[in-house]
């Protein structure tokens, strides 16, 4: 969709921006460029809409040459969202939101109604925010303005530069979310320019990590974090790498344990036999379909009756695909020394438990498996007890 073929940009007095950069963007991708200031990430995005024109070399946008083509009307087919957002004052949320199409010559009712179309997509009731101005708006309701307005005209294209940096991380973190959920709805090919790398990681289907004025590496998040090509790469990215690429590991079903495992309507004496024989000190309960309900202790299992009357409920699960730093979280957060794990399907079927231990070694897994080009399950751990024995 985006294509850069040598592109240089080089000022009057002799500093070079960008420096002979190839790069090339797929549709629908999310491409998260990012480094320390004045590296020529926005640069790089500004000359995509012509804001900036390169000294050297040639950008493509879906194989046309965007020299070829009118700034203005490049523009309008090209999404733009910046850190202060840009939204005019004297105009109503709904005719912000709705300024492209009235620039592409849309009737007002159509340009209206798809403004309407975009509030209610970025989570903002257009009956209730449509006829605010942006001063009644909150910094992230504005930015949710700003994301609504670049996506009016449906442009293939998304730019945008820091958009999220102006608000606080609670808010900030919030927006991320949104964020994510609204490309996975509108599949944009977006370049996004930060300075921060865990909103680069967390973000990017790729990273373009900047040194000054070229890209030092350009690849998955989890290869950025697990194996950075470069020692400037690997500065940037910082030491505590490996915990941010918790973020970016799913969990799997092979990185889970089987436990003991009881259903609601079993009697306490075979589930307390269960237990001993297997030497366990508690097991998952699960309903007729095997849906997972909750868990219960030895200790629990010492009266008469079923497993329902005296099963806990589980309040420390995750689906399978949810990060590794997820389930550390929710680890944490209900003071668990292991997670349930359920497929991804409303129905909660449950896969396993995921252990501190095997989130450690799915980490390793993961970080191999990128190192070596192969599948996580092709992956061989080498032991603390193969280590003394070698």
């Amino acid at each position: 969709m985006i294509r850069f073929e040598h592109v240089t940009k080089r000022y009057p007095d002799g500093t070079t921006a960008v420096d002979d950069l190839s790069l090339e963007v797929g549709a629908g991708e999310l491409v998260t460029l990012v480094g320390p200031s004045g590296c020529g990430k926005t640069t790089t995005m500004k000359m995509v809409n012509r804001l900036i024109e390169p000294t050297e070399g040639r950008i493509f946008m879906d194989g046309e040459d965007i020299s070829t083509v009118d700034p203005v009307q490049l523009r309008r087919r090209i999404g733009y969202v910046i850190q202060q957002v840009g939204l005019f004052p004297h105009k109503t949320i709904l005719e912000n939101t709705a300024t492209v199409p009235h620039l592409l010559g849309w009737p007002r009712g159509k340009s209206r109604e798809r403004a309407a179309e975009l509030l209610d997509l970025v989570g903002l009731d257009p009956s209730v925010h449509g006829d605010r101005y942006p001063e009644q708006l909150s910094g992230g309701q504005r930015q949710r303005v700003g994301v609504a307005r670049a996506l009016a005209a449906d442009p293939p294209v998304l730019l945008m530069d820091e958009p999220f940096g102006a608000v606080d991380p609670v808010v900030r973190e919030h927006l991320q979310n949104e964020f994510l959920k609204l490309q996975a709805a509108v599949n944009k090919t977006v370049l996004f320019v930060t300075h921060d790398i865990e909103e680069a990681v967390r973000l990017g289907d790729r990273i373009a990590v900047y040194g000054q004025g070229t890209i030092e590496q350009f690849d998955a998040p989890a290869a950025v974090l697990g194996a950075p090509a470069t020692p400037y790469v690997a500065d940037f990215v910082g030491a505590d790498r490996g915990l941010k690429r918790l973020s970016v590991t799913p969990i799997e079903e092979g990185d889970l344990e089987q436990p003991p495992v009881l259903h609601l309507d079993d009697q306490l004496r075979t589930a307390a036999a269960k237990l001993s024989k297997e030497g366990a000190r508690w097991a998952v309960v699960l309903d007729g379909d095997d849906n997972l309900h909750g868990w219960i202790s030895t200790e629990q299992t010492g009266s008469s009756g079923t497993v329902r009357e005296h099963a806990r409920r589980m309040e420390a699960w995750l689906p399978v695909g949810a990060s590794l730093k997820q389930a550390f979280s929710t680890m944490l957060q209900h003071d668990a020394g292991w997670i349930a794990v359920i497929d991804r399907e409303e129905t909660g079927r449950f896969l396993g438990v995921l252990t501190p231990a095997r989130l450690h070694e799915a980490l390793r897994r993961s970080i191999d498996a990128d190192a070596h080009a192969i599948p996580r399950t092709e992956v061989e751990l080498e032991t603390v007890a193969q280590i003394a024995a070698s």
